[in-house]
């Protein structure tokens, strides 16, 4: 939707808050029905096999515990239990749901990991690439100016020039010694009407 390398835009903390709330609230007040969203959700988050097996086995749960009550009369001890029992997932789904979501997302913040919507560093050319999520941010510190004695003015820091410009001075210099030592010198397209 995006296209190649583009990032869809990030989630803001109100629309993160609001996704939470929404799906822990579908879990409980669909009275257990819908209690696979939020599973789900954590099991997209996390990616493990526990998570995943937790998702799908909720469906039949689900459908058997309302199926008891839908088939049996009201009176039934059964028709009691399986409604307090999806009604006990549906909580239990909401509240892991919760307690996974954030920490999972404090876990990825504290760890250095990008969010999950990160910048891309254009390049300039072709598609952008990801920022990598190992860089670290800290500027290099410049030392800290050595105490000198009161009345003492300490001189002022010399930048060595770099190696390159110096390279490029000594190659002016011989080319400008080299064009002083052959002042006439001419290619031959001026001579002679070549």
């Amino acid at each position: 939707m995006y296209g190649h390398g583009a990032v869809p835009p990030a989630r803001s903390s109100g629309t993160v808050i609001t996704l939470r709330v929404l799906l822990a609230a579908t879990g409980f007040l669909s009275c257990g029905l819908l209690a696979c969203a939020p599973l789900f959700r954590v099991a997209f988050l996390r990616g493990r096999l526990v998570d995943w097996v937790l998702a799908w086995a909720s469906l039949p749960l689900s459908i058997a515990c309302f199926a008891v009550v839908g088939s049996l009369p009201e009176n039934d001890h059964r028709t009691d239990v399986a409604l307090a029992l999806v009604l006990l997932f549906g909580l239990f789904s909401s509240v892991y749901f919760l307690v996974t979501d954030i920490r999972v997302h404090q876990e990825r913040r504290f760890t250095g990991y990008p969010p999950p919507h990160g910048t891309t560093v254009h390049t300039g050319y072709g598609y952008p690439q990801p920022t990598p999520p190992y860089t670290s941010t800290l500027l290099p510190q410049p030392p800290a100016p050595p105490v000198s004695a009161p009345g003492v003015v300490p001189p002022p820091p010399q930048r060595p020039a770099p190696a390159r410009i110096d390279q490029v001075r000594a190659e002016l210099d011989e080319l400008s010694d080299y064009l002083r030592q052959h002042p006439g010198h001419s290619d031959g397209y001026h001579e002679g009407g070549r």
